[in-house]
């Protein structure tokens, strides 16, 4: 019952300002309400905090930069190592392979991964009614498209994904418990995605970006390759984040 207050209080704020920023950006013809859900989530933890904690931040982020640098590369290690584990028994297990692509998506880097990652790891993505985007600009569907193409975690949604995320949740928790700091589990978040995603090709959480450096092409059974929502899909992932759950927690000791 404690928790419910803060929680009811984070979705609200949340909501309000998620809602109000995509739909004045939909007005003046911007589309990518990944900023939208960002800012929302400032928001609403900035509120909360104030109001449940008296605004004492405990997050780890002002931290002297050298400490960030360190734990900002060693989560980009432990994230690299992770998913080219599943990666590499994910093609011996299957039909895929990687072939070469038309290159990193800077574009989309700024636009949709990194808004949307760092909003994933405080709430769930949302969706603007996609209806009444369609029907006012109907004449300019190229604009249409692009916000059809918005990170969303529905595509290609499946049990196994779903408790992926779980378990990514509790390992993204268990990185920050380490040291408490985000540093560390920002660095994993990132490269986990970037990697995974504009790198090597897969879908992440359903999105599928315009151009990747490596395009993953070929057949298996979804299980094991996630289908449509990406690596985080297959059942190897799974496996894999256990495992970096069980190193985290070997010997496990707050650093301060």
């Amino acid at each position: 019952m404690e928790l419910l207050g803060p929680i009811t209080l984070f979705v609200s704020v949340y909501l309000a300002t998620f809602l109000a920023i995509a739909y004045a950006a939909m007005a003046v013809g911007l589309h990518y309400h990944q900023w939208a859900a960002l800012l929302g989530v400032i928001c609403a933890s900035a509120f909360t905090i104030r109001i449940t904690e008296r605004g004492r931040w405990r997050l780890g982020i002002f931290v002297p930069p050298p400490m960030a640098a360190g734990d900002l590369l060693r989560g980009a290690l432990f994230a690299a190592v992770l998913i080219l584990v599943v990666d590499g028994v994910v093609l011996l297990t299957t039909n895929l392979r990687h072939v070469r692509g038309a290159g990193f998506p800077w574009l989309e880097l700024v636009t949709v991964f990194a808004p949307a990652r760092s909003t994933k790891s405080s709430s769930s993505r949302l969706s603007i009614p996609e209806d009444a985007a369609l029907e006012s600009r109907r004449s300019d569907r190229a604009d249409f498209d692009r916000l059809r193409r918005a990170p969303r975690i529905d595509r290609g949604i499946s049990t196994a994904a779903i408790v992926n995320l779980i378990i990514a949740g509790v390992l993204l928790a268990l990185a920050y418990e380490k040291y408490q700091r985000l540093w560390f589990p920002i660095g994993i978040h990132l490269v986990w995605n970037v990697l995974s995603g504009p790198i090597l090709g897969y879908g992440v959480s359903g999105y599928a970006a315009e151009a990747t450096v490596f395009r993953t092409v070929g057949s298996g059974p979804v299980l094991v390759t996630g289908g449509a929502f990406g690596i985080e899909g297959s059942v190897w992932m799974a496996v894999v984040e256990l495992g970096g759950i069980f190193w985290l927690a070997r010997g496990f000791k707050r650093i301060a």
